[in-house]
This record gives structure tokens, sequence and C-alpha cells, in this order.
């Protein structure tokens, strides 16, 4: 029977947690946080999007301002101290941020989406990579993006409120210290 439980355990996935050195490079700054924001059904944004306007954007379920609160705690149990927090100018992106509670986010053009030719993939992903071309930063950073951002940067297509902390300097593919499941 403890077998059998040891097994499920495995298979189930654990939301929020990362291997302990994964979480140690991003306390001590030589790894970011990249994070799909969180719940926000659908996909792609409305006809008539505008970026000042929330109306005309997906924006986040209830379920997807729980998912960002509860981000914020995780952060902060993993790091005491002042974090940098980069965002999407999308609404989603800037609302997951601001509900981590963490600190105001800084929004940061080249993580805007660029799902069904709303920006340019390549020079953004070129942008990101030059602007995190060092090997620390500051203070442990967070980056909250897109689906279509993380997947050009790591390859992975993470679900909803997925993040991944990926080793400095970043390169194409980043290397995946760990992917953290939506606490």
């Amino acid at each position: 029977m403890r077998a059998l439980y040891l097994v499920l355990m495995l298979l189930l996935p654990v939301a929020g947690y990362a291997d302990n050195s994964a979480w140690q490079a991003w306390r001590e700054s030589k790894a970011l946080l990249l994070m799909r924001h969180t719940l926000a059904p659908g996909t792609g944004d409305p006809a008539g999007f505008v970026l000042q306007d929330c109306n005309t954007q997906r924006n986040l379920s209830s379920e997807g301002q729980q998912q960002a609160q509860r981000w914020g705690a995780l952060l902060r149990q993993q790091h005491s101290g002042d974090i940098t927090l980069y965002s999407s100018q999308w609404c989603r992106c800037l609302d997951t941020a601001q509900l981590m509670g963490l600190t105001p986010p800084k929004p940061l053009p080249v993580l805007n989406s660029f799902f069904a030719g709303r920006g340019d993939g390549d020079k953004q992903t070129q942008a990101l990579l030059q602007q995190f071309s060092i090997t620390q930063t500051a203070q442990p950073t967070v980056l909250v993006t897109h689906q279509v951002n993380f997947t050009a940067l790591t390859g992975i297509f993470p679900r909803s409120g997925e993040a991944a902390i990926i080793a400095l300097p970043l390169t194409q593919p980043a290397t995946v210290l760990a992917r953290i499941n939506t606490p």
C-alpha cells in the first residue's frame, strides 16, 4: 500500500515546487522566473483590441486573479527581499503582476504578445536575449508574459500561470532550471 501511495504521489503534479537549486539561483539573481499570465479564458484578443483599453482585451477570470495572488504568496515564501517585476503591457499580464502584491510591475514592451501578427516575435525575443545577456541581475526578477513569448524563448508550451526558472545569461533556447505549475 505504501509503494502505491509513493507511485501516486510521483504521478501527481506538484504546484509551486521546483528543485531548491533552481530557486536558489533565482534568489541569487542568477536566473529569472519567466511566467505566462494566469487564467484569462479564450485565445488571442477580440476584434477591436486596443492596448490601453482593458475592456477590448481578454482579461483574467476570478480563478486567474486567485492564481496571481497565490503566485505572490509563493514568491514571498521563496524570497523576503525586493523583487524586480517586469510585465507585458497587456492587461491580463499587468493584472497578474499587480495581483501578486510584490512591487509595482514595470511594463516591458518586448514581453508583449506577438500572437496573430500583433508584434515581431523574432525582434522581441532577440531584444529580450540582449537585455538579459548578463550573468546576474540586481535582485530576483520575474517576467510576466504570454504563451507565444514563453514558447519562443524556451520551446515549452506553458499552461496559464505556469512558470519556468531560466538561467542567466539568457540563451535561445533558454536553459530551463525548473518548471513550476500554477500554485
